[in-house]
């Protein structure tokens, strides 16, 4: 499997190769061209120039004229150029290396290409011109008429390729000595840049590898010099390693508390059934011993039915729409404190409650709703002291209804009021006076009250511990 460097680097190398070999044809051929077309017009010049001379002197065969000899070379030797003069019949009677004795005299040219010359007024090719040169030229052919218009015959002015060859080597060897070193230098460029990219990556992987094998503080390093989307990804990576890893310490935290709190439950309900076994426990006091074992299983059905509320209730991730209804938040507060009359008549608590005159309607799941204002009243009589007071208050507030409870006691430190939702969190004193409390009351309430999008906060000062949270008003 190839690495992101290795596939990046190979890719970018092929396409640099790919826009060079392209460039360098378009610029071959765009050069070729243009040459072509410079010797081209060069060579038409130069036969105008020819087809003037034999004009002016009136025949196609003035081959005894030393003057127009020498003004024939002359013109053909400027412009570097070879020439020959053929009359009307492609017969050779002319040529500019040798005016007066060249052995190309007397050659026929194919008489198709003389006609044609004559009807196209002029040609252009390259090629080989068999019999006359056997190296690959530019040729022009041009017609020579007399002032009477009649066919005189043609010049054909030549140039060897070689030239443009030269200089299209030329310039192929100096192109692609460029492009090896424009290559070299992107290698290089490449290799830094793409080793220093992809080393958060490899960092990232370590992470990754570590964090698999349990070292749950496996972070990656971010601030370097790297780019965005590899920055938010190593910001993404160490945000969900944090998540996993107080998932996981809540996971042992919670293992660990439940183990705690089956401990004793489980040790008593079998040491009272291993002395009703064995006889140690006399059986006048079996019923004694049972009815413990009974209050402290129905505590740890209280404990499992608990943690299957709030394991519902994470699941769904929210109280779904359906499952919600329109009710009375003071008529349901007014059953739950009904409910506790006996346990506040047994503690002789004063009992105050502020609630409006007309009913306040809100649209949320009664039944655990109904457990919430239970838990926290539940929670409220258990710490109130003797004789002291509780208040349940409810009251409008633009589109929310603050719930409030109230209990006297003893002040909450401020380190412990953050904790006092946690799961299985008790403090001290209530692990004493309070055997029943399990430290799950609080923490399924803020589980029920975050589930409908609402919010619960709780103070303690001068004696008096208050929670308060909220619900939406409706019509």
């Amino acid at each position: 499997m190839k690495s992101t460097f290795s596939r990046t680097f190979t890719a970018i190398i092929i396409l640099i190769i790919a826009a060079l070999v392209i460039i360098g044809i378009s610029f071959q051929l765009l050069v070729n061209n243009y040459l072509t077309e410079r010797a081209m017009d060069g060579l038409k010049s130069d036969g105008q120039v020819i087809v003037q001379l034999v004009q002016a002197y009136g025949s196609a065969k003035p081959v005894s004229n030393r003057d127009f000899g020498i003004a024939l070379t002359v013109a053909a030797s400027v412009s570097d150029a070879d020439a020959v003069i053929c009359n009307t019949k492609g017969e050779l009677v002319c040529c500019a290396s040798d005016p007066l004795g060249c052995p190309h005299v007397g050659m026929h040219l194919d008489e198709e290409y003389l006609e044609r010359t004559f009807e196209s007024g002029g040609l252009t090719d390259t090629g080989i011109v068999a019999g006359l040169y056997l190296d690959e030229r530019y040729v022009v052919s041009l017609p020579i008429y007399a002032e009477n218009g009649s066919r005189l015959g043609i010049v054909l002015v030549s140039s060897p390729i070689d030239i443009t060859q030269i200089v299209m080597r030329r310039i192929t060897e100096i192109f692609v000595f460029v492009s090896i070193l424009v290559v070299l230098i992107c290698v290089v460029i490449m290799t830094i840049l793409l080793r220093q990219q992809s080393a958060p990556l490899r960092e990232m992987v370590k992470a990754a590898s570590a964090f698999g094998h349990g070292e749950l503080t496996a972070r990656v390093n971010t601030g370097h010099k790297s780019t965005v989307e590899v920055e938010e990804l190593a910001l993404a990576f160490n945000n969900m390693a944090s998540s996993l890893q107080k998932s996981e310490y809540q996971r042992q935290e919670f293992v660990a508390n439940v183990s705690h709190e089956l401990k004793t439950p489980m040790t008593t309900i079998g040491g009272f059934v291993d002395g009703i076994l064995d006889g140690t426990i006399p059986p006048e006091k079996q019923n004694q011993y049972l009815q413990l074992v009974s209050d402290e299983t129905k505590r740890l059905n209280r404990l499992v039915r608990s943690m299957l509320d709030i394991s519902r209730l994470q699941d769904q991730g929210g109280i779904p729409p359906e499952s919600k209804t329109r009710f009375d938040l003071l008529e349901c507060a007014g059953q739950v404190l009904i409910s506790f009359e006996r346990k506040i008549n047994d503690k002789k608590l004063d009992v105050s409650v502020d609630m409006p005159e007309l009913p306040v309607y809100t649209l949320a799941n009664q039944d655990y709703i109904t457990q919430v204002i239970y838990n926290l009243l539940d929670n409220a009589v258990k710490f109130c002291p003797q004789g002291q007071q509780i208040s349940l208050q409810i009251h409008k507030g633009g589109s929310r209804a603050y719930i409030r409870v109230t209990n006297d006691g003893d002040t909450i430190p401020p380190e412990e009021l953050p904790l006092l939702f946690d799961r299985f969190h008790k403090m001290d004193k209530s692990r004493t006076q309070n055997r029943d409390s399990w430290g799950l009351g609080l923490y399924i309430v803020k589980t029920i009250v975050s589930a409908h999008g609402e919010n619960i906060s709780v103070t303690s000062r001068e004696g008096k511990t208050t929670f308060t949270f909220t619900l939406p008003v409706v019509h």
